[in-house]
Formats: structure tokens, sequence, C-alpha cells
């Protein structure tokens, strides 16, 4: 088994089987979207032919949503399993966001959620799509002086109940909307069933991955982690490498790797915070390169899979810092070019 191959092709990061962003988030089943202006890159990379404008046009349609859920961070999901995730990981998510609070001496009573609530899904409402900044001046016109942190927990709380979820794309701000007005109320299905879709959909898009892998990711209890895949039968198997067990999916690919390639990775992918333990692709030794122990991910540069170096998006010409091999920026020069190019089709 060459696990690293096998995650670049079912991570969708090489010989890519989608063409539509949204395709691509349902088949991930959640991915970390953490950075604003770099969840669009972690999602394009993964199609036949990077487009912003693909991207953005799936986003303010509704056909994927970013809301806080899954560990009580940012996540995209697809519309399609919107109500399904909310579901099955809201009331963990929101048992740990309770605890943050706890941690920050920030305690919301009931009624002031509830009010607030109401006030933030009044103004989502009313413009369609409304700012954190929007939020503070009707708060402040209904008398409610709040600093951001506070402000942040309430938006928080109201995602992770299905109250709000996000607006239009806009360059650099978030903005929220209606779930109701996005995506609309859908019947809720059997949790054994969301269950078994959210594992599948993990160990699919994740392979090979363990156990402790995916109750990392999920943010779920490990028995309900357990059950998921208990209910997957014999689609899901258990392969060995290296001491370590991994599970793996009868609908694997295998083929389509090909070596000598670079790519140009977003902080926070999902390359590497899908996994508990991630020196499969990343080295114990240059993993302060990729993150550091406060969960603060960077970009990073992959060859053949292994993380082997950083990069700058946000600088105007290509900046590379290799910390694993021997490479520089002409090495990298063609998925340079394939990241500008995301940004004018």
């Amino acid at each position: 088994m060459n696990p690293v191959a096998i995650r670049l092709l079912n991570q969708q990061l090489m010989a890519s089987q989608f063409s539509d962003p949204a395709d691509v988030v349902c088949y991930m089943g959640a991915m970390q979207a953490q950075e604003y202006r770099m969840m669009r890159w972690a999602v394009a990379m993964r199609t036949r032919r990077p487009s912003y404008k693909a991207f953005k046009e799936a986003f303010d349609s509704g056909r994927v949503i970013r809301l806080h859920l899954m560990r009580g961070t940012w996540q995209l999901v697809s519309a399609d399993d919107y109500w399904m995730m909310i579901d099955l990981c809201a009331p963990k998510a929101i048992a740990v966001t309770k605890g943050w609070m706890n941690s920050n001496k920030i305690s919301i009573p009931d009624d002031e959620l509830m009010r607030v609530r109401d006030i933030l899904a009044q103004t989502a409402s009313d413009k369609g799509s409304a700012t954190k900044e929007d939020f503070i001046q009707v708060l402040e016109d209904h008398g409610i002086q709040m600093d951001d942190h506070r402000l942040s927990y309430h938006i928080r709380m109201a995602e992770m109940s299905g109250t709000l979820c996000s607006g239009e794309l806009l360059p650099n701000k978030a903005t929220y909307t209606l779930t109701d007005q996005k995506i609309g109320h859908r019947d809720s299905i059997d949790r054994d069933e969301a269950l078994m879709h959210l594992t599948h959909k993990y160990f699919r898009s994740r392979q090979p991955a363990t156990l402790e892998d995916f109750v990392w990711w999920s943010g779920l209890n490990i028995s309900d982690c357990r059950r998921g895949i208990a209910l997957l039968g014999d689609t899901v198997y258990l392969e060995k490498w290296k001491g370590r067990e991994f599970y793996m999916t009868d609908d694997c690919r295998t083929r389509g790797f090909r070596r000598g390639k670079f790519l140009l990775i977003p902080p926070y992918d999902e390359y590497l915070i899908s996994y508990k333990s991630r020196d499969i692709v990343l080295l114990p030794e240059h993993r302060h390169h990729a993150h550091n122990n406060s969960g603060i991910f960077q970009p990073v540069i992959a060859y053949d899979g292994m993380i082997c170096g950083n990069w700058a998006p946000f600088k105007i010409g290509l900046q590379v810092k290799c910390f694993n091999g021997d490479f520089g920026i002409e090495d990298v020069k063609d998925a340079w070019q394939s990241y500008q190019t995301f940004y004018t089709i």
C-alpha cells in the first residue's frame, strides 16, 4: 500500500473526478473553512479546472454553505448535507463551544441568547446578507452594547442552531443570511443513516485513515464513530501498514497517481487537518512548519504528496521556503500559475 498516493487520489488532489465545486464539498462531507479567503482555493484545487467564478456561484447560490459546526470550527458543507450535519454534529459542537465560553468566563443567559438570536435573524432577513458590522449596528439600535468576542459566540450559536448560515461571498468579509431563505427546510433523516453517510464520506475521501483520525475530524464520540464504521458493513475493511490499522473503502481510488507534481496547499486544508496523526505526509521534525500546538495551520507545499515547504498565497510574486528536500521557485512555478489562473476564470 502507498498511503500517500492513495490519499492524493481520494482527496481529489490528483486526477480530480469533479468539475463543480459543490460536488467536491458534497464528496468530502465537510471541509475546514477557517481561512475565509483560502477556503476557495481548497475547494477549487480539487476540481479539474479551478475557477473562482465557479466557486462563487456555488457559494452565492447556497449549494455550498459555510458555518461553525464540527469541533465548533468553520466548515463548508453542501446544501444537500446541511440539515443532516446539523442534526448529527451540532449538539456536540454546541457543548464544545459552551466549554470554550466557560474557559473565557463568558456566560450568556438563555433570555439573552434568544433575544439576540431573534435580532440577528431579523437583520439577516432584512438585508439578505448581513455582516458582523450590520449586527453590531442593529444591536446598538436596540440598546444592546456587545463586544466582538461575545457577539461571535452569539453568531456561532445561531449557526449551530440552524438559524443563520453563510450569505454572499465577499472578498474579505463573512456575511450571514437566514438558513430558511438560503436552504429551506428539509426532513430529518434517521440518525443511524446520517452517521453511516458521514462515515462513508469521511473514509471514502480521506482513506487510508484510522478510527482515531475519524474521531478527531468529526468531533463525535468514539462510540458513534465505531457505530458508523459498523453500519458500513462489508463496504469498509482494515488494512495494516507499518503496524497501524487503517480503514479503506471498497470504492477506493488507486489509479491515476503521477510522480513529479508540486501542490500549493492552503492553511487548514483537509490534506492535513483531516487526520489526528499527520506523520504519513508530514515528517515529525517538520511539523512546526505546517502547524503549531494551538491549531494554527500554515500554507504548505507538497511534492508527490509529502509536505516539503511553505508558500505565501497573498504575496504578489511567488515566495517559497524549502524545509524538506531541495527545490526552488522554478520547480513550483507551474503550481503557482495554476493558483494565479484560478482567480481569472
